[in-house]
């Protein structure tokens, strides 16, 4: 470490642990660091950043009171607090895949597994704090948002000898800015010249993103699909992969992939958020719950815990326990329940009352009791509706239409639509789902609880151009149910076999419903009418 370096350089050190300080004040002392402030709780770390100018952060990952290390970064990035000229550097004694994905999500400048040795400290601090310290003046115009003085000074950077050693840095940071600054095609004629001479990841990225910018979805793709197959850049390839395929509405797909990188990296609020409106538009109402669950586990007591994310569980439990067969409701609802009774305890003074009052109201639809349902719903009005949230909404009107208010439910969904139209959304998610929402409403009388029962009930009776009808009604709103998907099958082949009913898209139906029941668990007497019906599909 050069001496000056260390002298010169202002250090916030967040760690918890007295061993871990201890080490952690030696080594610093013997590189030659004099001016260091310790804090052993993120709430600490925040005042001491708004009290003073700090040239780097170092912080413990592990800290295990209030949101730890990794909700300190997430709320520091989030506020914009930390400048660009400051370093963060994470240090951590876990090392497992999940934590080291959910570190480089973040993007710190540097990352020390401990234990570490004095040597190994001053190698990677001195590193860190050389580079700030050379592109001072192109970080210190990206934090006051003026790329082009940055990208002029990161061009006068590059023409430097004596900095060579940060020049890979700074040819990233050009290609960031050319994105930025929305100059695509500029970042792709100079990502690829970085190519020709140097295979980095980041290049390839680059030209993947501002492909994906310009609606070049081929050439998109083909460089996203590389991607996902190195190590080091599968996580933002999977999110890549996902926007292109939700701009290209393969929202099955896009569900797919965002699944595969939550896996990856858990702790990632806003991709659980993205597949949670991604299992909403593909009626995936388990995997809806599923990833509405992950939000609340990953998001306690961090920046995320908001009542919203345990209204979007309660609310994500009743779509479920909505569509489920009958056996799995009191579990689905004994857990949404358990969502509402967390909600009360970590957010005692919200004024939640009309949420809390719709999802009651389906609760008691659930259990079949619509005359109490319909009570708790009977005092709102649309013109009440600027006073709610999208979302608050939108629950509104799924409770009506169950409830048989299909007029005030399709007005409830044109004002939010309306809404819609002033809020910006990239792409486009709550406006897709809107639309299907309201055309499925229009199009549909019947709950989503009440669609299969009806059409059975149709189809024992003999009416099978009316069971036909419903069923198709009930896949078109529960596509991933493997009875519903069985029982529309068998109406398509009983209404092909008598002619009572002319199917033009059935052939695309049938392959639907194989698609869910060729993968799904099914009872023996379900397995068996399986196939059954393939024998038949089979003959003719």
């Amino acid at each position: 470490m050069k001496l000056h370096l260390a002298r010169d350089t202002k250090l916030l050190i967040a760690e918890d642990q007295v061993l871990a300080k201890s080490h952690m004040h030696y080594a610093l002392e013997q590189l030659g660091f004099k001016n260091m402030d310790y804090v052993d709780r993120p709430s600490h770390a925040l005042s001491a950043l708004q009290e003073h100018d700090y040239d780097a952060i170092i912080c413990s990952y592990n800290l295990r009171s209030e949101q730890g290390g990794y909700f300190l970064l997430e709320q520091l990035n989030e506020s914009h607090a930390l400048p660009l000229t400051s370093a963060f550097i994470f240090t951590s004694a876990d090392t497992s895949a999940e934590v080291v994905h959910a570190i480089i999500e973040l993007q710190p400048d540097e990352f020390i597994a401990k234990p570490f040795s004095v040597n190994e400290l001053d190698r990677r601090l001195s590193r860190v704090l050389s580079r700030k310290k050379a592109l001072r003046n192109v970080y210190a115009f990206m934090d006051k948002e003026d790329y082009e003085k940055a990208l002029a000074e990161v061009e006068y950077f590059l023409l430097q000898p004596e900095f060579a050693e940060h020049f890979p840095l700074a040819m990233k940071i050009k290609g960031d800015l050319f994105i930025i600054t929305e100059r695509f095609r500029e970042a792709v004629a100079f990502f690829e010249s970085i190519i020709n001479v140097q295979d980095f990841g980041w290049a390839k990225m680059g030209i993947a993103k501002s492909l994906l910018a310009l609606n070049e979805f081929d050439d998109a793709e083909r460089e996203i699909i590389q991607l996902a197959m190195r190590p080091d850049s599968a996580l933002e390839a999977y999110d890549l992969l996902t926007k292109l395929q939700i701009k290209q509405s393969a929202f099955d797909d896009a569900l797919e992939c965002t699944t595969l990188a939550c896996d990856i990296s858990p702790q990632n609020i806003p991709r659980h958020m993205m597949a949670i409106n991604l299992a909403r538009i593909t009626h995936d109402y388990e995997s809806q719950f599923a990833s509405a669950k992950k939000v609340v586990r990953y998001a306690k007591d961090s920046i995320h815990d908001k009542p919203e994310i345990y209204l979007t569980a309660a609310r994500a439990g009743v779509d479920f326990a909505m569509t489920s067969e009958p056996e799995h409701v009191n579990n689905i609802v004994k857990q949404t329940n358990e969502y509402l009774r967390q909600l009360k305890k970590a957010h005692p003074k919200a004024a939640l009352n009309d949420e809390l009052t719709v999802i009651d109201a389906r609760l008691h639809y659930l259990k079949d009791d619509t005359a109490k349902a319909q009570m708790l719903l009977s005092d709102f009005h649309t013109d009440h509706a600027q006073h709610h949230s999208t979302e608050a909404l939108l629950d509104r009107a799924k409770a009506l239409h169950e409830i048989g208010m299909k007029k005030e439910s399709i007005a409830i969904l044109d004002a939010i639509s309306s809404r819609q139209d002033e809020e910006h959304d990239d792409l486009n998610l709550m406006a897709t789902y809107l639309k299907q929402e309201k055309a499925e409403k229009e199009a549909i009388t019947l709950s989503p609880k009440v669609l299969n029962n009806t059409a059975v009930a149709q189809y024992k009776q003999g009416n099978l151009e009316q069971s036909y009808t419903t069923f198709s009604h009930a896949f078109r709103v529960m596509p991933k149910n493997p009875s519903i998907a069985l029982n529309y099958l068998q109406a398509i082949v009983r209404a092909r076999k008598t002619g009572a009913q002319r199917v033009p898209s059935a052939l695309t139906e049938v392959k639907k419903c194989r698609e869910i029941l060729e993968t799904a668990i099914l009872s023996d007497e379900q397995r068996s009418r399986y196939e059954n019906v393939k024998s038949i599909l089979k003959s003719e």
